[in-house]
C-alpha cells in the first residue's frame, strides 16, 4: 500500500484535533435542529392560514407524537452508534459489523 492510501484508511477521530472534530460534527447537528424548528414554524403558518384553528390544533396534537417517535429513533441510533464505535476502538471489526442489525428494534 502506498503512503497516501494508509493515511486515507486512518480514522479521523484518532488523528485530528478535538476542537476541529467538535466543529466538524456539531455544525450538521445544529443545522438539522434549525431546519426542523423552521419547518414546524412554517408548517403552523401555512396550516393556520389555509385550514384555520382546527388545523393548528391538529398539528399541535400530532407534534408530541412525532417528538416521541423521533426520540426513540435517536435513542436506538445513538446506542447503536456508541456500541459500533466502542467495537471499532477495540479493533473488533466483526462485532462492529454485527451491531447495526442488532441495534434496530
Amino acid at each position: 500500500m502506498e503512503n497516501t492510501e494508509c493515511e486515507q484508511l486512518k480514522n479521523p477521530l484518532e488523528t485530528e484535533a478535538i476542537g476541529k472534530l467538535i466543529w466538524k460534527y456539531s455544525l450538521p447537528a445544529i443545522a438539522s435542529s434549525l431546519v426542523g424548528s423552521l419547518y414546524n414554524i412554517i408548517d403552523q403558518i401555512f396550516v393556520g392560514n389555509s385550514i384555520g384553528e382546527l388545523g393548528n390544533a391538529a398539528t399541535n396534537v400530532a407534534f408530541p407524537i412525532v417528538v416521541v417517535v423521533a426520540a426513540l429513533a435517536i435513542t436506538f441510533g445513538f446506542g447503536g452508534a456508541s456500541a459500533f464505535s466502542l467495537h471499532l476502538g477495540r479493533r473488533e471489526g466483526e462485532q462492529a459489523r454485527s451491531v447495526a442489525p442488532t441495534a434496530l428494534p
